[in-house]
């Protein structure tokens, strides 16, 4: 359990939180690419509690201003999208992609008072079908070499999808490796060649047994933690009965994101993005080190879970997630359906707008969540003290662009040396890729 301060301490990020300050210090997820492709490339953005609006200029360089106009308050999402920025639809005033107004068209003739006008502006980086914005104070760091951010665009797909809660505990169901055995049970087992696009489909790695099944009959992984410059790496050891063991390696990648096996040639890298302090984005990058991503059916696929322009997902609390009684017999351990995301999305917003931590009974499966916790309120002071070089994967004496992977994978090995397994199964796969992914 922990207190009401210190729980609104760590879940609250408008501008001047605590944790909100801790965000703004990395590039966080502001939108798809997608979005912004049409005759207007213009879209509004919420993002740490603030309202914005993103827009690609004539130039095709990217803006990222305060969605209320300097002048009156109007909206610039219903902007002029002209003249190489974005002109207020009220009175004219013209901003470029820095929030720097260059035109007053109804002041008077020679008026220099422009040039005193600027909206708030992020920068703004544009990566593998994901744009990123950097929200905090001075320059932003670099940008880590995780594999999903190196590998060529037709390797990578994202997308993203509405969560209504709060950021903390949509990001902590990704590093908790209990669950899967149980909020992800599947009753019956999928053929595996039809599981293209689909977490825990695959098989488990050099065998003929389904990911679903290790999950389902070995309930009780071992979990280990151990601190990274990325954030964690999470080991979750499932002992078979035939002195083999499977070993998963997930990852916390501070402050919000998780990146995770999706199957025995791609990884998920997952950001868990406040809109503000009850609602939240997921924005994934699904990246392959085989073949190129098959975008167009991946892309199908979330679609048919997710309505657009929003991304808020069909199945919600409003139509109880799909809950079936029926299917929970039979099929899934939820009756809500294949889509693990909704399994996920049911468990995290069950918990209310905002987890009520005070009443909370955390167990020993839970290490990574209570690691977690203690790095972030480290992070918290670290800030209020003025050493943001001691936040992780910052700009202190580390070299920020060297930080590579991280290494997320699904392997089997002999019990007693398991730890070589899951490193050789990664080395075996990079060496195979198509694109250069050395570690």
């Amino acid at each position: 359990m922990m207190s009401q301060e210190q729980n609104d301490l760590i879940t609250r990020v408008g501008p001047g939180t605590a944790a909100g300050e801790v965000l703004r210090r990395y590039w966080q997820p502001a939108a798809l690419s997608e979005e912004l492709v049409g005759a207007r490339p213009v879209v509004p953005v919420r993002l740490l509690g603030e309202d914005l609006v993103l827009f690609r200029d004539n130039e095709g360089e990217l803006g990222l201003i305060s969605r209320q106009c300097p002048h009156r308050g109007a909206d610039m999402a219903f902007g002029r999208c002209e003249d190489n920025g974005l002109r207020c639809p009220f009175h004219g005033w013209h901003f470029d992609r820095n929030g720097q107004c260059v035109e007053q068209p109804g002041e008077p003739e020679g008026s220099q008072m422009y040039k005193n006008i600027k909206a708030k502006s992020y920068p703004v980086v544009e990566k593998n079908g994901m744009i990123f914005a950097y929200m905090g104070p001075g320059l932003p760091p670099a940008l880590p070499n995780f594999d999903c951010f190196a590998a060529p665009d037709t390797h990578v797909f994202a997308f993203k999808g509405l969560w209504e809660c709060n950021w903390l505990q949509a990001m902590e169901v990704g590093i908790d490796p209990v669950h899967a055995s149980f909020l992800h049970r599947f009753l019956q087992d999928e053929d595996p060649s039809e599981g293209y696009g689909k977490q825990f489909r695959d098989k488990a790695a050099d065998t003929d047994i389904p990911m679903t099944q290790v999950l389902r009959e070995y309930p009780r992984p071992e979990i280990n933690v151990e601190e990274t410059d990325y954030g964690m790496r999470i080991i979750s050891l499932r002992h078979l009965d035939n002195g083999r063991t499977h070993v998963r390696i997930t990852n916390q990648v501070f402050p919000e994101a998780i990146c995770i096996p999706m199957s025995n040639e791609m990884t998920i890298t997952q950001w868990h993005v406040p809109i503000d302090d009850e609602n939240c984005y997921w924005y994934s990058m699904f990246t392959s080190f085989g073949n190129p991503v098959n975008k167009s059916l991946m892309r199908e696929q979330r679609l048919q879970e997710h309505r657009l322009p929003d991304y808020a997902p069909l199945k919600n609390k409003q139509n109880n997630y799909g809950y079936d009684p029926d299917e929970q017999e039979k099929l899934t351990y939820t009756g809500m359906g294949l889509d693990i995301n909704v399994h996920d999305q049911w468990a995290v917003e069950s918990m209310g707008s905002i987890q009520d931590r005070t009443q909370e009974h955390l167990g020993k499966s839970d290490v990574a969540i209570s690691r977690y916790r203690r790095m972030l309120m480290k992070a918290i002071k670290a800030v209020e003290e003025n050493n943001d070089d001691e936040l992780p994967m910052w700009n202190g004496a580390l070299n920020v662009e060297e930080i590579r992977g991280p290494l997320s994978i699904d392997a089997i090995g002999d019990t007693d040396t398991w730890q070589d397994a899951w490193k050789e199964a990664d080395t075996k796969r990079r060496a195979a890729c198509e694109w250069p992914a050395e570690l």
